[in-house]
């Protein structure tokens, strides 16, 4: 195989989702901000870095990510959005 001519890219879309909504709301930059169901058995779908920090993973349970994080900025999160976003990162 022949690499001279390819261009190999990565891209890290660990917080996509968080990436996205800060696209579209420049304010959640540099907060904690979980994507995810607010419902009693809600899990985190995403999470920033700044979550992270507390403890807070993706496939966590809601309630025990919000015990963790207490000041998170939760959104529920917009999969016709992220799918928006996600065809644009593949055209690339």
């Amino acid at each position: 195989m022949n690499f001279q001519n390819n261009t190999i890219v990565h891209l890290d879309l660990d917080t996509f989702f968080v990436s996205v909504e800060r696209l579209m709301n420049s304010g959640l930059i540099g907060k904690p901000v979980i994507i995810g169901g607010l419902s009693d058995r809600g899990v985190v779908a995403s999470c920033s870095y700044e979550a992270r920090r507390f403890g807070v993973h993706s496939a966590m349970p809601m309630r025990m990510a919000l015990n963790l994080c207490r000041d998170a900025t939760v959104i529920r999160g917009d999969m016709d959005l992220y799918s928006k976003y996600s065809r644009l990162v593949t055209d690339v």
